[in-house]
């Protein structure tokens, strides 16, 4: 005798339509008059009043007993026991539960508070209705999602049944409102600026690049939050602005770097690198206190503490103590001999990124937290130079971690010799190095127009995923995931 065994999506089908012929399965009104956290913090006071009460959530397990089952229930702010049974239901209505109701189905049920032999604050169902019924059974709940893979391809199903996952994000969304909040009491406005482009300016990356069918032309999603725009901004008479938002690199992955991730920038007219420099630790601060609680972190096996003192380091004079190169002087041989002997990885043979490979080798050998501070010109294209060294720059970037966790400066507001380091990257790009910045000269004529001394400071995600010590994937509610092959 042949032995039909259905599928578990396949016994779900059958329970759905059965339930279909009775009620709807899908229904878009709900009456729930309390969330579950409302309930539990009320219990006492419902409890002894009788009152009814209808909340909805999704089934997390279901424990039957004969004429009794047991269901946790869970919604966002919550999970509460719900108790069915047979006298207080019928027949009918009990036998539908237990033949047609599945872990994972969502449900809305009223009944009265009461309390278990065991003291467990928990619902006696009066009346249950089917909300949603999932065809598809959840993970084993002590065994959940273990494939790192899978888990971000099913994110809904890890933060279903990971709450820390969950408080990790709702840690996240308050780290941006921190910033937001902070930002706007030091009297910055909240400004939205293109993110599409015919010139990506204000980093040096790899854009990705689209074309725009109306105009017939090529345009690139932005690498930065708007720098050149706020900027202009800064020449039409705003003197306090910032940026909360998306940036895109056609870059390569890390556990530090996303191709997709959020930014924030802020320009400040009349203000310099050092004002940037207190402002910036400052608000790092109150991030890791509101957000986290705490000033203290190990991120990477690095342990440090952002309300302790800042180091100031220079540029050159580190590259030189843990290289023995000098970056100003040394030729672009001399540059490759080193990082060739130091076994380390270099894309391109220009000075600019030679230059700036040596430094990252340095870096990841600084705890921090401290600002990298006199950059040379030929990394910094949109810094200004300082009077008294024009080949560095007024910029800084604060390490943390072996890592540049936020990137300032004076900005460049010489017309001339703005663009003279524009034409400076068009040789570079023509040399073949991709990443080199592409030069704006409709921003060098606003530059013509006049802008202001002006100090711009620009951080991002990073920052959150380094003060808990996670992959910046990981930290990200939807990652981007190559596609399933079927």
């Amino acid at each position: 005798m042949e032995i039909n065994i259905l599928s578990e999506k396949d016994k779900r089908q059958e329970k759905l339509d059965k339930i279909a012929t009775f009620a709807n399965p899908y229904p878009s009104k709900v009456n729930r008059t309390h969330i579950i956290s409302e309930v539990l913090e009320n219990f006492s006071d419902l409890e002894s009043s009788k009152k009814e009460v209808s909340v909805a959530g999704r089934i997390m397990i279901i424990r039957g007993h004969g004429n009794l089952s047991f269901v946790n229930l869970k919604d966002f702010s919550g999970e509460i026991q719900l108790a069915f049974s047979k006298n207080e239901l019928g027949d009918d209505n009990y036998k539908n539960f237990v033949k047609l109701i599945d872990m994972a189905d969502f449900l809305e049920v009223s009944g009265t508070c009461f309390l278990t032999h065991k003291g467990e604050s928990s619902l006696l169902v009066k009346s249950y209705r089917v909300l949603s019924k999932a065809l598809l059974p959840l993970p084993e709940k002590w065994h959940g999602l273990k494939d790192n893979e899978e888990k971000l391809r099913k994110r809904y199903l890890d933060l279903l049944l990971d709450n820390d996952l969950r408080e990790l994000f709702v840690k996240k969304a308050k780290f941006w409102q921190v910033t937001r909040a902070f930002m706007i009491k030091k009297g910055f406005f909240e400004v939205e600026t293109p993110v599409l482009e015919t010139t990506t300016g204000g980093a040096e990356a790899r854009p990705f690049k689209t074309h725009h069918n109306d105009f017939d032309i090529d345009v690139f999603m932005r690498i930065s939050i708007g720098e050149l725009w706020q900027k202009r901004l800064m020449a039409a008479g705003y003197e306090k602005t910032f940026e909360i938002g998306k940036a895109f690199r056609n870059e390569g992955s890390s556990p530090d770097h996303l191709q997709e991730f959020t930014n924030m920038e802020f320009y400040w007219a009349y203000a310099n690198y050092q004002d940037g420099m207190k402002l910036t630790q400052e608000l790092y601060r109150e991030i890791a206190v509101q957000v986290f609680g705490t000033t203290k972190f190990t991120t990477k096996d690095f342990t440090y503490d952002l309300s302790a003192d800042w180091l100031e380091i220079d540029y050159r004079s580190e590259v030189l103590r843990q290289t023995g190169i000098d970056v100003l002087e040394a030729s672009e041989d001399e540059m490759i001999k080193k990082l060739e002997e130091l076994k380390v990885k270099y894309d391109g043979q220009t000075k600019e990124r030679l230059m700036d490979t040596l430094w990252k080798y340095c870096r990841k050998n600084i705890a921090g937290p401290a600002f990298l501070v006199n950059h040379p010109k030929l990394v910094s294209p949109l810094a200004k130079s300082k009077e008294d060294n024009p080949e560095l720059t007024e910029r800084f970037q604060i390490i943390i971690a072996g890592s540049e966790i936020g990137n300032g400066y004076s900005e460049l507001n010489n017309p001339i010799d703005q663009r003279k380091r524009f034409e400076l990257q068009q040789e570079l790009i023509d040399r073949g190095d991709e990443e080199a910045m592409m030069p704006d000269f409709e921003f060098v004529e606003m530059l013509e127009h006049g802008m202001p001394p002006t100090c711009g400071f620009g951080f991002g995600e990073r920052l959150f995923s380094f003060l808990v010590d996670k992959p910046i994937r990981e930290t990200t509610l939807f990652p981007l995931m190559k596609p399933k092959k079927e």
